[in-house]
């Protein structure tokens, strides 16, 4: 199995030269360990390796961390530390004491329970950083670049590649971009990502909220996948899978916590008061949306009727994933009035906001950024727009709005 490198590779080194901290989070099977792994075979130094998912390990991690700490010094990689937050303070009692840059590498699965821990105990002392699964870039072996519809950046980046069709992009999405899957380790894609749901992501929902159903969650999870793209509707949620809303807005906030799905919010201002307020809903994978949604094969879902949804969870993941493989905060919005006017994303930056519209066409209309001048009202300036869709190069209805073809994210 080859190895595919992280765009993150490049964060962790240089952070690692001025934090003695480094905690990796992300979903299960992202390929966080096997980044750090490889990256500690790199190293002069030896840098031990120990796993939390080692429930004899585990528990003097938990019961007795001053000891854990003695048994394995660093350099340092704890995997999954999220089992044992005890350990955050006793980390920061050896780097107060040593202050050596670089002596802890983490890992953890359960993001906003880490980050608690993390912020009571190694406030400024830890450098954070998410890994989602496999970006296009990088398993296209592309560097790393936070999109944005910048003509200049978009028409260097075009001599370099050359363009992917519509069947190639839907092939792309219902494959999905867990290292495993792509990197040919786990060549049966089915059984993949039913062990997948069954294995991590029922195990870390017991583990968090206690017992649960496991037929009502695997029925939640696939109504949640059915509004991939869409705003969020507890109700629905709740209905389909046959519980109460308090219980689908908890399993909900779980699938966050476990990295599986994101929230993409809606901008608003006080100039623009008739914005809504719900949230829409995103999978960081769109290969399990398609599992989940029973798609068979790319052809089907290029023709099916989650069609457009699927390929704008896919754009918006990869331009999320832009962000984070550079190590940086996304600040990642859509936009919806009460007039049904809709933006699918608005990218905050410098000062600007950029408005991006998704279409699953390779001719888009003009008019479809007559709908970008919502945002004029806004006190930002508004930058370039774009339409990304399936077109074969790179266009421009005009100086203020691109055309860009998806395959350049």
């Amino acid at each position: 199995m080859d190895y595919i490198s992280r765009h993150l590779e490049e964060k962790v080194i240089s952070l690692s030269k001025s934090y003695c901290a480094i905690l990796v989070t992300g979903p299960r099977q992202s390929g966080k360990t096997t980044m750090l792994k490889m990256l500690a075979e790199k190293e002069q130094a030896h840098r031990e390796y120990v796993t939390l998912d080692d429930l004899s390990v585990r528990e003097t991690a938990k019961n007795d961390p001053d000891l854990f700490l003695q048994l394995h010094k660093p350099p340092l990689l704890i995997d999954e530390v999220h089992y044992a937050p005890e350990l955050f303070t006793y980390i920061k009692i050896l780097i107060d004491k040593n202050g050596n840059p670089g002596d802890f590498w983490m890992t953890g699965s359960q993001i906003f329970r880490l980050m608690r821990g993390v912020r009571e105990s190694l406030a400024g002392r830890v450098a954070l950083l998410n890994m989602s699964p496999l970006s296009q870039r990088e398993i296209d072996g592309r560097p790393v670049l936070p999109f944005s519809p910048d003509t200049d950046v978009l028409s260097a980046e075009i001599k370099r590649i050359g363009p992917v069709s519509a069947p190639e992009i839907y092939r792309r999405l219902w494959t999905g971009s867990m290292p495993g899957i792509v990197s040919g380790l786990f060549p049966d894609r089915e059984i993949f990502y039913s062990s997948y749901i069954s294995t991590y992501i029922e195990r870390d929902v017991r583990e968090l909220s206690g017992s649960i159903d496991a037929l009502k969650f695997n029925r939640f999870v696939t109504a949640a996948a059915a509004r991939a793209s869409q705003m969020l509707n507890y109700s629905a949620l709740a209905e389909d899978a046959d519980v109460d809303v308090q219980t689908a807005k908890a399993w909900m906030d779980i699938l966050e916590t476990l990295g599986i799905v994101f929230m993409l919010h809606p901008y608003s201002n006080n100039v623009l008061k008739r914005t809504v307020k719900t949230p829409k809903i995103y999978f960081y994978d769109t290969g399990l949306v398609c599992y989940l949604t029973k798609w068979s094969s790319p052809e089907t879902a290029e023709r099916g009727a989650m069609n457009g949804a699927l390929l704008e969870n896919y754009v918006v993941s990869e331009i999320m994933k832009s962000y984070q493989g550079a190590g940086k905060q996304p600040f990642l919005y859509y936009y919806r009035d009460k007039d049904a006017k809709e933006i699918d994303v608005i990218i905050e930056s410098d000062g600007k906001l950029c408005p991006v519209e998704i279409k699953k066409t390779a001719l888009p209309d003009k008019r479809i950024v007559r709908t970008f001048g919502v945002l004029e009202k806004s006190p930002l300036e508004i930058g370039t727009g774009a339409v990304l869709c399936l077109a074969e190069t790179l266009g421009a209805f005009d100086r203020n709005n691109l055309i860009v073809p998806i395959w350049l994210i």
